[in-house]
Formats: structure tokens, sequence, C-alpha cells
């Protein structure tokens, strides 16, 4: 059975599937980001709207599983390896700024009535990819140092 015990390797198997629940949710964001860019220009109508109100949705659904999947996860101690937490510590409050742009991009967008503020979308877009891409390898750190892969 080798050196580890049972509850060990259960707790490194929930490790596991938070993560999975994360990264899906992650892939899906990311796939409504793309389709979502690719309708530039844009333009103030039924569709659009849907789309981008279907983005936010996906958006804050993967934020808070990234919160709740991983970093609560941390955050309670259930981590015992100490170079996963050193990573998680260095790391969390870069996430925590990526949350913010994240969270006041979807205060802008989720029920906005396009009225002025679809001109800057295709900007806020960009700046929120480039957040995402940055989120994203933080987040792969802390996945890589507990022994995840990434799909």
């Amino acid at each position: 059975m080798g050196s580890q015990s049972t509850s060990e390797v259960d707790r490194r198997n929930k490790a596991r599937d938070k993560l999975d629940v994360l990264v899906q949710s992650r892939t899906e964001t990311l796939s409504l980001l793309t389709e979502l860019a690719g309708r530039q220009p844009f333009k103030t109508d039924p569709s659009m709207e849907k789309a981008l109100r279907r983005f936010c949705e996906a958006l804050i659904d993967y934020t808070a599983s990234a919160h709740f999947q991983l970093y609560r996860y941390l955050a309670d101690n259930r981590e015992r390896r100490q170079s996963v937490m050193n990573i998680a510590e260095r790391i969390y409050p870069r996430i925590v700024e990526t949350t913010d742009v994240i969270l006041r991009f979807n205060d802008k967008y989720e029920a906005m009535s396009f009225d002025n503020s679809i001109e800057f979308l295709a900007v806020d877009l960009s700046n929120l990819g480039e957040c995402l891409a940055d989120r994203i390898q933080l987040e792969d750190q802390i996945i890589s140092a507990m022994g995840g892969t990434i799909h």
C-alpha cells in the first residue's frame, strides 16, 4: 500500500476533484469569452445582450469556483504540504487583484442596457482577457504544486 494512508489518499482525491471542477469552469468561461470577442464589432441587440449576460454568469461562477474549490480549501488548512501553502500564500494577493478586476467588469456589464458602455466593451474584454490569463497562470502554479494536472 505504500507510505500513504487511506485518509491521505482520500484527501488528495477530493482535492483533485475540486481542481477538476475549477478547470472545467475556467474552460467554459474562456470559451464564452472567445465567443463574445468574436462578435466584434459589437452591436446593441438582444442576442448580444444574452451572450454578454451568459458570459458574466460564467465569469462569476468561475470566480466563485476558484474561491471555493481552491483557495477556501487551502485556507481551511486542508492542505498539509508546506510547499503548496508557501506558493499559495505568495500568489493569493495577486489572485485577489484579479478578482477585483473581474467583479468590476461584471458590475459594469451584468445588467447593462448598452446605452454608452458598448463602445468600451472591446477594450474592457481585452483587459479582462489579460487579467484572466494572469489569473490562470497563477492558479496553475498552485494546481501544479498540489500535484494536479491541467486539462
